[in-house]
């Protein structure tokens, strides 16, 4: 459990670097832009080869996926249309714009894309084979721009630099603990209750990408992401098969 920890903090330290980076320089929104599209690549490979494919496996000809694919989907889209409403709809916006909202609701919201990732990351534990690479290298890189965005936006919005930093601080001890979660909840677990957490997570976390990160993405990296995007998902496909 406690290895599961540290995985759960470490790809979510990435958040802590993005602030630093975020308040400290200004990176231009191109590069940001195109970091975001290499981590988005790596989290559709992770979802592909990590999650739905060893879900389907374990599931032995049950529906669990089809479950934990629609139930991902539907609580993501919830529960980001909650927090967009209450101020956090631009925590993903690389320009910094998400200022207009408010901490809380940014903080939640990046909890909530991040949780799926540190569960999953948790879970790759279970059967002894050690952490998935791939997962940990997905999650640490899609968290890097999401930090840079949400802090310059928050801080033109009067939000005090020791504040952000606890704030991030707290982001990452809620995926460390959530990442020994999903260590706790999926050993010993059934298989097929595996299978429907895996593609559970797998659809809240292609439900995060189609829904914000691959359209900023986009929108600051310009046509280059597509490329770049392609070579996040060739990566994490060859640390996955290193595993």
């Amino acid at each position: 459990m406690w290895v599961a920890a540290f995985w759960g903090a470490f790809s979510a330290s990435s958040l802590l670097i993005g602030a630093y980076v975020a308040l400290r320089y200004d990176l231009p929104k191109r590069w940001v832009g195109l970091i975001m599209a290499f981590g988005a690549g790596a989290l559709i490979s992770a979802v592909s080869f990590e999650l739905v494919e060893q879900s389907l496996d374990a599931a032995g000809g049950t529906l669990a996926p089809a479950f934990g694919l629609a139930a991902g989907a539907l609580v993501y889209f919830g529960g980001d249309w909650y927090i967009d409403k209450r101020g956090g709809a631009e925590r993903k916006d690389i320009a910094g714009e998400g200022g207009t909202g408010n901490a809380s609701a940014i903080m939640l919201g990046t909890i909530l894309d991040g949780i799926p990732e540190s569960i999953v990351v948790g879970g790759s534990l279970v059967a002894g084979l050690g952490v998935s690479v791939a997962m940990v290298a997905a999650a640490f890189l899609s968290n890097f721009p999401e930090a840079i965005g949400a802090t310059v936006g928050l801080k033109r919005g009067g939000t005090p630099v020791r504040k952000l930093w606890a704030l991030w601080i707290a982001i990452v001890a809620v995926s460390c603990i959530s990442s020994a979660l999903g260590y706790v909840v999926l050993d010993d677990a059934p298989a097929t209750v595996g299978a429907l957490f895996q593609a559970f997570a797998a659809g809240a976390i292609l439900t995060m990408l189609a829904d914000s990160m691959m359209p900023e993405a986009y929108e600051e990296g310009g046509k280059l992401v597509g490329m770049v995007t392609v070579l996040g998902f060739a990566v994490a496909a060859g640390l996955s098969r290193l595993e």
